[in-house]
């Protein structure tokens, strides 16, 4: 059975969500690198209710009224690439981790670059929020989506942070 997708229209470009069954599989980028996340056959539906979900809650996030998304996750990748991708799923809304944080926090501080590849591999970007993952320096770095709309991402979430409370 092919996997369900669906065009998202939304202020960081057009976003493609990807529903493997009745969870959360994808969201690619317009200008997403061909194979950066593995997908099988896909299917064009609008009536998914996953991907339903998924649309309400990133238009409720890129307007302001949502921090948190409820949603069940497919993670397709390599243990490794899962652990990663889980401990994206903790860093708090409005903050940044380096990938040195993440490397830490998966108990290998040596993995540092095993983390930044994972990183770059995230097939979820916003709802596992790798755009919050920056460079020790405190500088951006690559992002799937683009610098620009990591920046913009980041700037979303610290002016709602502010706003709520």
């Amino acid at each position: 059975m092919p996997d369900a997708f669906m065009p998202l229209p939304s202020p960081v470009g057009l976003l493609t969500l990807v529903a493997r069954g009745p969870k959360l599989a994808a969201i690619l980028w317009e200008d997403d690198r061909p194979n950066r996340v593995r997908l099988g056959e896909l299917e064009q539906r609008h009536d998914h209710p996953m991907l339903q979900r998924t649309a309400a809650q990133l238009q409720e996030y890129f307007a302001g009224q949502r921090q948190v998304f409820d949603l069940a996750l497919d993670f397709a990748g390599t243990d490794f690439q899962v652990q990663v991708w889980q401990a994206l799923l903790t860093i708090p809304f409005g903050e940044t981790r380096s990938y040195l944080d993440i490397a830490t926090q998966l108990g290998n501080p040596k993995a540092v670059r095993a983390v930044g590849a994972a990183n770059g591999r995230n097939p979820i970007s916003i709802i596992a929020p790798c755009h919050r993952v920056i460079g020790s320096s405190g500088s951006l770095t690559g992002f799937a989506g683009g610098l620009a709309a990591k920046q913009y991402l980041l700037n979303l979430e610290r002016r709602d942070l502010l706003s709520f409370q």
